[in-house]
């Protein structure tokens, strides 16, 4: 980024989120409280159609500047307008999941083929083709309490400009939480706004796409970074598991993650952030100390760190039955 570009990223989020706060009161584009709601009250969303307007400017001043990846930029550029164009229209209407999920595949797909076209590793093609859709809809998932969807997100950008500090991975990171920490005014500790399908879509699209970059950047030394995404990967993953154990209809939308039982045990939206804030941070370390070591060293501590998330999730939810 150009020097204070992150500066004039939180800022731009600063002033986008006011504004969309301003059109969902003005638009009445609310989120009303239901069932499996954690708040009480109709809450405008789409917030997140900041934090998105702030990357497409990333990702096009980028292409601009670095001739050898533009190719593959442009295509996360045009991934990145896909999902958050299908979340907003959500936000306003709703739309078919399986008509999210085509929008997010696709996206994918033009990820991919910008990769192979340009001559990265085919596994990390097959990497994006995954990648992308899974962590998107994680994100969707997740996004269920104040601050925690752009507080991960936040977590993961940090850590990766710490990780490569002069590399585009670490460009996008440092943009990426400077997004999120723009936006979190309006989302944490009390909500004033949701950032709607168009913001948790989008940061799981922007978490994929900056991880396919550091996977290039750094090949087996990257998988340190998956100690950052821990406490969303095993939350979504086990209850995925569980519900479909038990026979549920798991693709439909439901208040059984962990941090929605906690949130909802001990009353305060705040305490689950930030628990699940120390420990993206805490695999951030991890992940920080393994970056040279070999990739079955790297590999042992991360099984070993995903075990301890997941029994922290068996805890939770046996304790919040």
């Amino acid at each position: 980024m150009p020097p204070f570009g992150w500066l004039l990223c939180l800022l731009a989020a600063l002033v986008g989120s006011a504004r969309a706060l301003r059109y969902a009161r003005r638009e009445q584009v609310l989120d009303h409280p239901q069932e499996r709601s954690n708040h009480a009250m109709p809450t405008p969303r789409g917030g997140g159609i900041a934090m998105v307007a702030v990357m497409a400017g990333v990702f096009a001043w980028l292409a601009h500047a670095h001739a050898g990846e533009r190719l593959v930029l442009l295509a996360m550029l045009a991934g990145l307008v896909l999902v958050g164009a299908i979340g907003w229209l959500d936000d306003h209407r709703p739309v078919s999941a399986r008509i999210r999920l085509a929008v997010h595949v696709l996206a994918a797909v033009l990820v991919a083929i910008a990769t192979a076209v340009s001559g990265w590793p085919p596994w990390i093609s097959l990497l994006a083709l995954v990648s992308i859709p899974v962590l998107a809809n994680i994100w969707n998932f997740m996004d269920g309490i104040d601050g925690i969807a752009a507080t991960q997100a936040m977590a993961w950008g940090f850590a990766l400009s710490l990780w490569t500090p002069v590399a585009l991975a670490g460009g996008i990171g440092l943009a990426l939480a400077m997004a999120c920490l723009g936006f979190l005014p309006f989302n944490f500790p009390r909500a004033r706004m949701f950032m709607g399908d168009v913001g948790s879509g989008a940061l799981g699209f922007l978490v994929a796409c900056s991880g396919l970059l550091l996977a290039r950047e750094q090949g087996s030394h990257a998988l340190g970074s998956l100690g950052v995404l821990a406490p969303f990967l095993v939350d979504s993953g086990l209850t995925l598991l569980r519900r479909i154990w038990r026979r549920e209809p798991w693709w439909q939308a439901h208040s059984q993650h962990a941090y929605q039982r906690l949130a909802r045990s001990r009353g305060r939206h705040g305490l689950v952030t930030a628990i699940y804030l120390v420990l993206a941070a805490s695999g951030a370390v991890l992940g920080w100390m393994l970056r040279f070591q070999e990739a079955t060293v790297t590999i042992s501590f991360m099984l070993l760190w995903y075990i301890g998330m997941a029994a922290l999730w068996g805890s939770a939810q046996f304790r919040t039955a």
